[in-house]
């Protein structure tokens, strides 16, 4: 399995803006020198509290000017936000000045927030989400193209740069609602997948849709799914369960609120059914979050939940959440990480 950090480059009470990118810059350094696969950045929109992290591609030039192996990919870009034109030229940009260590990890987030902001309707983000697809795929991959959607229609473009990689950098897309998985096995996207707000069992049943289209489309190797998930890895046994306890479920608290705010936005598709996980959510304890919706303990520890996972969700990566909630102290984010690459990701090899 792969492994990789995702990454929101947090902001943290009485720090300054410019403190939350030197902290993800040196996780980032820090985590290319322990041998880490890859680095996974959000993008998070309005939200100073939490995260400064909103221009995922400008960061990710940043870090391939700093490094030379991690690979660099986006969790998720939310490309319905943006012109499929300019988004395909930048990522192109970005997969050229790493020379080819990008991933293009792209979705449309599930909060109609970032859309209000910027005054786009949420209503027409599932339908512009697909057309963007078809527009930086064709504009990779041919030398002049035109296009005639619903949204946009182009005329004998020429999309410079073209990508580094041949023919294009590798897509993974955020499947979260039944309905999807079908539809991104049929197409062959690798996939990203959580079980923040649905059961494993549940998850599985998602995946078996995604792995029967895949196969009836005739694509060939196997299925390709990456697991958001957060991780703490400690040497006590008793502190790596219970620190990151009220940070972790501080997520999932907010998880819940957020699906409960969000419920009757306009655009919201009522077969998400987000007030019921909502209401789930704010009855989940630690007790059960540890079983089914994180990674925590000894490096040991560890690695028997995540076997289980891989072998529950066929899982062909991880991207560790390694301060979700934001509330682990730098120093133990840190220790965390080498346990991850030094005694877990071994095990996986």
């Amino acid at each position: 399995m792969q492994f990789g950090s995702f990454m929101e480059f947090h902001t943290r009470p009485g720090c300054s803006q410019a403190a939350a990118f030197e902290e993800g810059m040196e996780h980032i350094r820090e985590a290319e020198s322990l041998g880490l696969d890859g680095v996974w950045l959000a993008e998070s929109h309005f939200n100073p509290q939490r995260s400064v992290l909103s221009a995922p591609l400008v960061i990710g030039a940043g870090i391939a000017g700093r490094t030379s192996t991690i690979k660099i990919g986006t969790a998720v870009h939310v490309i319905p936000l943006g012109n499929p034109i300019r988004m395909a030229e930048e990522a192109a940009t970005l997969d050229q000045i790493s020379q080819g260590r990008f991933e293009y990890g792209v979705g449309r987030s599930g909060f109609p927030g970032s859309y209000e902001g910027y005054g786009m309707a949420y209503g027409e983000s599932r339908q512009r989400f697909y057309e963007y697809l078809e527009i930086i795929r064709a504009s990779w991959t041919s030398e002049r193209f035109s296009y005639e959607g619903e949204y946009y229609s182009y005329e004998d473009v020429c999309l410079t740069p073209k990508p580094y990689q041949q023919p294009h950098p590798p897509f993974r897309v955020a499947s979260t609602t039944t309905d999807t998985f079908p539809v991104l096995g049929e197409m062959g996207y690798p996939i990203f997948v959580g079980v923040r707000g649905l059961g494993m069992s549940q998850v599985a049943e998602q995946v078996a849709l995604y792995k029967e289209a895949w196969d009836k489309a005739g694509h060939e190797g196997e299925i390709d799914i990456s697991l958001r998930i957060p991780v703490y890895v400690g040497e006590d046994e008793e502190e790596a369960v219970s620190l990151p306890e009220n940070s972790f479920m501080k997520q999932f608290r907010r998880l819940g609120n957020q699906l409960a705010a969000s419920a009757a936005r306009p655009g919201t598709d009522p077969r998400e059914d987000r007030v019921e996980r909502s209401s789930q959510l704010a009855e989940i304890t630690w007790d059960f979050v540890r079983q089914e919706k994180v990674a925590v303990g000894t490096p040991d520890m560890v690695v028997k939940q995540l076997t289980r996972m891989r072998d529950t969700l066929s899982l062909s990566g991880v991207v560790a959440e390694l301060n979700a909630g934001e509330e682990l102290p730098p120093d133990k984010i840190a220790s965390s990480l080498r346990l991850l690459c030094e005694e877990v990701m071994p095990a996986f090899r």
